[in-house]
């Protein structure tokens, strides 16, 4: 039985065979927010499930597909679809990809997410670059033995979010006239979404949004060397004094709106970079 670094190392040869070399960039689209890849001048497209020991996207608005491509002048590999806990796929298998792709040579790891906005003073359809988060996931991809291949046992997790990288991402902004909150992400099991008193809890441990993914990938990351920026769409209002149903096709509509300057901004800091 194959142990955890050889299937990383299986999966990186398959796709290094398969060209996917020279990109120091990766991209992970999350929920709705897929159409971003159109930006990118496609090379490559392969399903997960051609990846081995890659999992399966079970989620209708992730495609489920890696690219390699190039964007604003940058070679990237761009995760279409992510996996998360809630599909039942542990730690290890959420950031496998990741991992792979540190082998393929990636330096920079941009993400993307749809999250509740915990912030009273903010509103959906706002972008949250991150600067922080709170792991509220019963595991992380660090426990067990530690891969020394990949990074060391203890990381520091001071500044999982490139102080560099998110100070251009603000002067981006600015210079764009794009609205860019900066604040606390946490992320829960889901897939159910909160209750009131759960919000209230964010709200005061001092979270500005939640959802169900990135930080597994961001701690995997860390540990590897890999520097990170990340940028939430918020997608609905989680006022807990008024409280409205969530519908899944609201939040893709909020984050598909929201893509547009999503877009603008990543692709001027790609280019900048």
């Amino acid at each position: 039985m194959e142990n955890p670094m050889q299937k990383i190392e299986k999966a990186a040869d398959f796709l290094s065979k398969n060209g996917y070399i020279g990109a120091k960039i990766g991209i992970v689209l999350g929920t709705g927010l897929g159409n971003l890849a159109t930006h990118i001048l496609v090379e490559k497209e392969i399903s997960y499930a051609d990846i081995p020991y890659f999992p399966l996207s079970t989620v209708e608005s992730h495609s489920g597909k890696l690219l390699l491509g190039s964007v604003s002048g940058k070679r990237v590999i761009v995760m279409k679809g992510r996996f998360h806990f809630y599909e039942g796929y542990n730690m290890e298998q959420i950031v496998l990809p990741i991992r792979v792709m540190k082998l393929l040579g990636i330096e920079t790891l941009f993400l993307s997410n749809a999250a509740g906005c915990l912030n009273l003073g903010w509103k959906k359809g706002d972008l949250m670059l991150l600067e922080d988060h709170i792991n509220l996931l019963p595991s992380n991809p660090l426990l067990g033995k530690n891969m020394n291949e990949l990074g060391p046992r203890f990381p520091d997790m001071s500044a999982p979010y490139n102080p560099t990288y998110n100070a251009l991402m603000l002067d981006i902004a600015k210079e764009l006239g794009i609205g860019l909150r900066v604040g606390v992400y946490a992320a829960m099991t889901g897939p159910m979404l909160e209750t009131r008193a759960e919000y209230r809890f964010l709200q005061r441990i001092g979270a500005d949004a939640i959802g169900m993914s990135t930080i597994p990938e961001v701690i995997a990351a860390v540990h590897m060397g890999i520097k990170c920026c990340a940028i939430s769409v918020l997608t609905d209002e989680c006022n807990p004094d008024h409280l409205a149903p969530a519908k899944l096709e609201d939040i893709l509509a909020v984050a598909a709106n929201s893509e547009i300057d999503l877009s603008e901004l990543v692709l001027t800091w790609l280019k900048k970079l």
